[in-house]
């Protein structure tokens, strides 16, 4: 098996289940090969971050210069986790993938995008349209539209202001830390509204698809009505793929 390597810690909850449907994927892989326990699982390293830290070091969309700080803390973690002989690594939140073609220049080994795992996820339901909810500098940046775009997938036009300012404060107060009692009304409230019929929901902050205890291992999920494709399962899917190969 090849050795994970997980840059986490934005936020920690999500690294935690990054780490435990690893963990789980593989034991039901093996144990469906009829492996005695204990179950193999991949060896893996995390690097975790500081979130208070990045969050501040945030930079100004289309001004390449001001994400340099950003850029070097996801970079220096991503070469610790070379250094610690990973064969690939995989950044637990989907925030940094907006900058992933900054934050791998001097890496070595092969990143793991979100963005393609999620685009695949999202094809394979054969919808048209998406809807990408995420943090301010997601649903402001076009990567998710890009990628899903190649798959013939239409994603929703940028929110106004007001809208995407209220899914990062909804990330930041019923989200951090994991899913509060409140999160999953206010996340369904936020679906109805912007959501037309026949819509694919991208829950593309690692921290919203905690609102589904259900369904955190699934890639593609129907849930309150709703169509939703969880990138951080998509992900994961596709990091015990190449572990395991």
């Amino acid at each position: 098996m090849k050795k994970i390597g997980i840059l986490g810690g934005v936020g920690w909850a999500s690294t935690v289940d990054y780490y435990r449907a690893i963990a789980e994927g593989a034991g039901r892989h093996f144990a469906a090969r009829g492996h005695g326990a204990p179950l193999p699982i991949p060896a893996m390293t995390i690097e975790s971050v500081t979130q208070a830290k990045t969050r501040a070091l945030r930079g100004v969309a289309g001004d390449e210069a001001s994400w340099a700080a950003f850029d070097a803390v996801f970079r220096d973690a991503l070469l610790t986790l070379e250094r610690a002989g990973c064969d690939f690594g995989i950044i637990a939140s989907n925030t940094p993938h907006a900058r992933l073609h900054a934050i791998r220049q001097g890496v070595s080994m092969p990143i793991l995008s979100i963005f393609d795992a999620t685009a695949e996820a999202t094809a394979s339901t054969g919808v048209s349209n998406a809807l990408v909810l995420g943090t301010t500098v997601t649903m402001q940046a076009t990567n998710y539209a890009d990628r899903l775009a190649a798959e013939g997938i239409t994603a929703n036009a940028r929110l106004p202001d007001p809208e995407i300012s209220e899914m990062q404060a909804m990330i930041d107060s019923d989200f951090y830390g994991g899913a509060s009692d409140a999160a999953r009304a206010r996340l369904l409230a936020f679906c109805n509204k912007h959501a037309r019929p026949g819509t694919a929901i991208l829950l593309a902050c690692t921290e919203l698809p905690l609102a589904f205890p259900k369904y955190l291992d699934d890639p593609v999920f129907e849930a309150d009505g709703h169509l939703f494709i969880n990138p951080s399962a998509a992900h994961v899917a596709a990091a015990l793929k190449l572990a395991l190969e």
